[in-house]
């Protein structure tokens, strides 16, 4: 059997990052959404997001031997919300990786994430996706935004979400940036057609997408739409809990709320199409920390039948916080 682990969303935060306490909220300037957001990190998302760099220590004790390590995206705390060009972020990120590139080497997989590439704050309109991450991502960082390794009969696959939901992120680059980043999109997506284009009928499809957002995006794809029942499984992060999956799929097929700011927006343009999302099979690996409300983080194990005889058998373990 092949051996996968998962783990997604670990938000590492070097000194730099932590000596930035209240970076969310310091920028929203109505103070009714400013007291709600304290509330909702408080008690529901995550008290303190600084105080978790030792969940990876706990994934490193609890990894063992394992033929593929993938980070399904969101390395550091992007604490100035425009991804890895910001040098604190890029720090976060550097520590994290040096940590799990010191035990698995080239077996480190990493998905690129939100927090890779800037995202804009919830309610402060601060930030957003800069094309001076992306150079850092693949210049220092030496990450891929597109990956295939094969593992037997099955063909580990990781896109970058940002990319392919660049329509939904349009709003939060900079102007003058995004014809670079349509160019990007379209190069990513050719890169995707030849992989499914080249699928053997006997392959399977493990995909490692950072946010589902992106998922009804690539279905609209025909290449990628023939080949659908080979993906297996979708493995993807961003939502950080089981708790908001479930919600996310309930509210599937809202319709995008556009006055009520650019969060909400976005977040309701993804649930929008959310119904998208079935075809593509799939399974969340929580954050390291999971949330505040039920402290009910971890990662997966996956383990593959190299002949793909059989599905792959998913295992998820929990992280103590303590």
């Amino acid at each position: 059997m092949i051996r996968v682990l998962v783990l997604s969303d670990i938000h590492y935060a070097c000194d730099a990052e932590k000596q930035r306490r209240g970076h969310e909220t310091r920028v929203i300037r109505n103070p009714f959404l400013r007291a709600t957001t304290r509330v909702f990190r408080h008690c529901f998302w995550l008290r303190d997001p600084f105080a978790h760099n030792h969940l990876i220590e706990s994934f490193l004790a609890r990894a063992g031997d394992a033929d593929w390590v993938v980070v399904d995206g969101d390395l550091s705390c992007d604490t100035r919300f425009v991804g890895l060009s910001d040098e604190a972020a890029r720090e976060s990120a550097r520590q994290c990786l040096s940590k799990l590139r010191q035990v698995f080497g080239h077996r480190l997989l990493v998905a690129l994430g939100d927090h890779e590439l800037g995202k804009m704050s919830l309610f402060g309109r601060q930030g957003g996706l800069r094309l001076a991450s992306w150079d850092q991502v693949c210049g220092e960082l030496a990450l891929e935004p597109f990956w295939r390794r094969d593992a037997g009969r099955y063909v580990l696959l990781g896109v970058t979400s940002s990319l392919l939901a660049f329509p939904v992120f349009e709003p939060e680059a900079l102007l003058e940036e995004r014809a670079r980043w349509y160019s990007l999109r379209e190069e990513h997506l050719a890169r995707i057609r030849e992989v499914f284009a080249a699928l053997a009928p006997d392959q399977r499809v493990l995909l490692f997408c950072h946010d589902p957002t992106a998922l009804p995006f690539l279905g609209q794809d025909v290449t990628v739409r023939a080949k659908l029942g080979q993906i297996e499984r979708t493995i993807i992060g961003h939502l950080h809990s089981r708790l908001i999956l479930w919600k996310s799929r309930r509210l599937a097929g809202l319709p995008t709320i556009r006055f009520l700011g650019n969060s909400i927006r976005r977040m309701s343009a993804g649930l929008s199409a959310a119904r998208g999302w079935d075809p593509f099979r799939v399974e969340l690996c929580p954050s390291l920390t999971g949330i505040q409300l039920l402290k009910d983080g971890g990662f997966l194990e996956m383990r593959l039948d190299p002949e793909a005889g059989q599905p792959a058998d998913t295992r998820f373990h929990r992280l103590s916080w303590d």
